[in-house]
């Protein structure tokens, strides 16, 4: 009779054990997940202001490229390329902000894992093609007569820094990447909040992981 005793008070033992770590890992989750929200929700907010003030840019980008009426052609083709990067980081924003909407940490966390793996791999993407308008900074007041009236001034100068920003960009475009984000320059570049949210709110859904095999 005590060993049956014995084997219950074991028993029951066990399954309150079980039962303390389940509530525990439940915890666990609710705090991991609220955290991640709440980087993402600013994160979406962060988004949302960049989008208003993405089209507005553009929108006085077209007014001056309109206002030129493709008078000084240097002008017209600079202001156009930054034009059409900055259309186009509008429109992967705005795929962002659907994206952080379909992350749902209450389904699956896998799946919320490759959400966030796209939005940190769409961020990067979308980085490299921003600094691709950096040379275009350096054109759009150039023009045929001033090219002509200050060949010298052109040709040691104003040629070389354009150059140059062609150079860092190109660079740019081909290094930003995931594989060198332990580099000094890269976290220098990426110190902004739309990044460290996203790596915030997949370190906090990593932990949950660390948790379970613990």
């Amino acid at each position: 009779m005590e060993t049956q005793e014995l084997k219950n008070a074991w028993n029951a033992s066990e399954k309150n054990l079980e039962n303390l770590w389940t509530l525990n890992m439940r915890c666990i989750e609710m705090v991991q997940t609220q955290k991640a929200k709440s980087k993402l929700n600013g994160l979406a907010a962060f988004k949302s202001v960049a989008i208003i003030l993405g089209i507005l840019y553009v929108l006085f980008l077209g007014i001056l490229v309109y206002g030129n009426h493709f008078k000084n052609l240097y002008f017209t083709f600079s202001i156009g390329i930054i034009m059409v990067i900055n259309i186009v980081a509008i429109a992967v924003y705005i795929k962002h902000l659907v994206l952080i909407s379909q992350i749902n940490f209450g389904e699956s966390i896998i799946n919320a894992q490759k959400k966030l793996a796209e939005l940190q791999a769409s961020t990067i993407n979308i980085t490299r093609i921003i600094w691709l308008q950096l040379p275009f900074w350096c054109t759009w007041f150039w023009s045929s007569n001033w090219i002509n009236n200050n060949t010298a001034n052109f040709l040691l100068t104003a040629f070389p820094i354009a150059l140059f920003f062609a150079v860092v960009a190109v660079w740019l475009f081909k290094n930003i990447s995931l594989q060198n984000s332990h580099k000094k320059w890269f976290r220098i570049l990426f110190s902004t909040t739309e990044w460290t949210s996203v790596i915030k709110a997949i370190e906090f859904i990593n932990e949950i992981d660390e948790f379970k095999k613990d």
